[in-house]
């Protein structure tokens, strides 16, 4: 059966961490820009996976949709939040907002992309972890409708979410999502979907870029894509591969945070024993964000003090102010009163206690909305605790046994962490990319901010394209 004329259907893969020296290792996906076309794709500062996926989606800059991180200090709440789920915090017209001007009806499915609790999107998978009273955290996903998250589940198992983060993430995650995404195009035939693959993220942190274990992530994702890919084909759908930012060879972490609380800009609490950043008391403090960090600064006088600790920091390569960060389209009110970038071979922590010992309990598990920070050292297992297999094998039983448990096995020392990411590219070979199914589709190099534009003029391509039957959907669903 044909598709009447319409919106061409459209396969849209964020695949995070590709570049095109990892294509090398990707013979399927190579295919769609040697068949059809590629480019070089200009991301967006800060080059973190909720900031580009919101250009994406938006046409828009940080500075206009307001995503400025992975997370920000909130500033009414005097908290840090990093990894929040409502849409509501992307400012600007959505992609599918313009199709359904132009294409009344018009369906859309996203399938793990961030931001996804409380989008106007037709169908929505998203990774939701079961809060259980008594602290215990298991693996689960929240669907929209209700009803396709027992469908997704009885079919493919619990989201595997200690797959998705953390020192066992892997492909299993990722595979899941793959599922998940064929599942919904059959049964569901929304005209766009969307589908985050996260797999490349994890071994070039881990191991850093020239690894031979990140050519073998690459390799080992190009090959599960192969079912997906194939469904596109079959069901005559147009299919777009892209990235949010490459991920480049670190050896430096910077401890930013703790720099400010030697000088006196950062206030700590202590419960336990335990410190805790204060970010209300504090006069200066920094949400650390891979490469990035939004420095906060309670009072215009300390703006001063503040630049010249950070101007002395090593592994700080740049310090953007309101001029700075206007000129990169990051002054948004969200943002920090300055923006640390960090040199090309560095990353900053969000370590602020000076003694191990004072370390807040969450510092040793996969904590990633406790953490005033990002983490990538969550990503490890201690490599000094000669007994944390032991320790992770017993929370695992206690787990197994519906019991409360504690998985504190990431390690306090960073220095393993090989790959990161957030600045601006030194060369192509190092960016993102953007590939296509359709011959001609991309220009010489394409921007973030035009993603929006070539993903609407893809949908008003005109020609017929098969499409499944509505018994071929129910027998999806059986």
């Amino acid at each position: 059966m044909t598709r009447p004329e319409g919106p061409a259907p459209l396969l849209v893969l964020d695949v995070v961490g590709l570049t095109p020296k990892l294509l090398a290792h990707m013979p399927r996906l190579a295919a769609l820009g040697e068949q059809g076309s590629s480019a070089p794709l200009d991301t967006v500062l800060p080059a973190v996976t909720c900031s580009v996926q919101a250009t994406f989606l938006t046409g828009r800059t940080p500075a206009e949709h307001g995503i400025v991180g992975n997370g920000w200090y909130f500033r009414d709440l005097g908290e840090v939040l990093l990894w929040r789920q409502s849409h509501r915090l992307i400012e600007g017209e959505r992609v599918w907002d313009a199709a359904r001007r132009a294409h009344p009806g018009y369906t859309v499915a996203n399938i793990c992309w961030w931001y996804a609790m409380g989008a106007d999107t037709d169908y929505t998978v998203t990774p939701r972890p079961v809060y259980y009273a008594d602290g215990r955290k298991e693996p689960d996903c929240y669907t929209r409708p209700a009803d396709l998250h027992d469908e997704l589940t009885e079919r493919l198992g619990a989201f595997p979410l200690f797959s998705y983060w953390g020192p066992g993430a892997g492909l299993a995650s990722s595979r899941w999502i793959i599922d998940a995404t064929r599942y919904v195009m059959t049964s569901r035939n929304p005209h766009l979907t969307l589908a985050y693959l996260p797999h490349l993220d994890y071994d070039l942190q881990r191991y850093g870029p020239d690894d031979p274990r990140s050519a073998r992530a690459a390799a080992d994702l190009d090959t599960a894509l192969a079912p997906l890919l194939q469904e596109a084909r079959a069901q005559g759908r147009t299919v777009v591969a892209l990235s949010e930012y490459g991920i480049t060879r670190v050896n430096r972490p910077v401890d930013i945070n703790r720099a400010l609380r030697r000088a006196g800009l950062l206030e700590v609490h202590t419960q336990d024993g335990m410190e805790y950043l204060d970010p209300m008391a504090s006069r200066a403090f920094a949400v650390a964000d891979h490469q990035i960090a939004h420095i906060y600064v309670r009072r215009p006088e300390d703006l001063a003090a503040t630049r010249a600790v950070l101007a002395e920091l090593p592994g700080v390569a740049h310090l953007l102010d309101d001029d700075g960060k206007k000129a990169h389209r990051l002054d948004h009110p969200r943002s920090g009163e300055l923006v640390a970038v960090a040199e090309p071979d560095t990353w900053f922590t969000y370590y602020y206690w000076l003694d191990d010992t004072r370390a807040p309990d969450f510092a040793q598990l996969v904590e990633i909305h406790r953490k005033p920070g990002y983490d990538p050292a969550e990503l490890f297992m201690d490599p000094a605790d000669p007994y944390v297999k032991a320790k992770a094998a017993t929370a695992l039983a206690r787990k197994k046994l519906g019991m409360r448990y504690r998985m504190a096995v990431v390690p306090l020392d960073p220095s393993p962490v090989r790959g990161s990411h957030g600045r601006l590219p030194a060369s192509d070979d190092e960016g993102p990319v953007v590939l296509c199914s359709a011959p001609g589709a991309l220009p010489g190099r394409m921007a973030a901010t035009q993603v929006k534009q070539l993903l609407l003029d893809l949908a008003d391509a005109s020609g017929e394209v098969p499409r499944p039957t509505a018994p071929a959907r129910a027998a999806a669903r059986a």
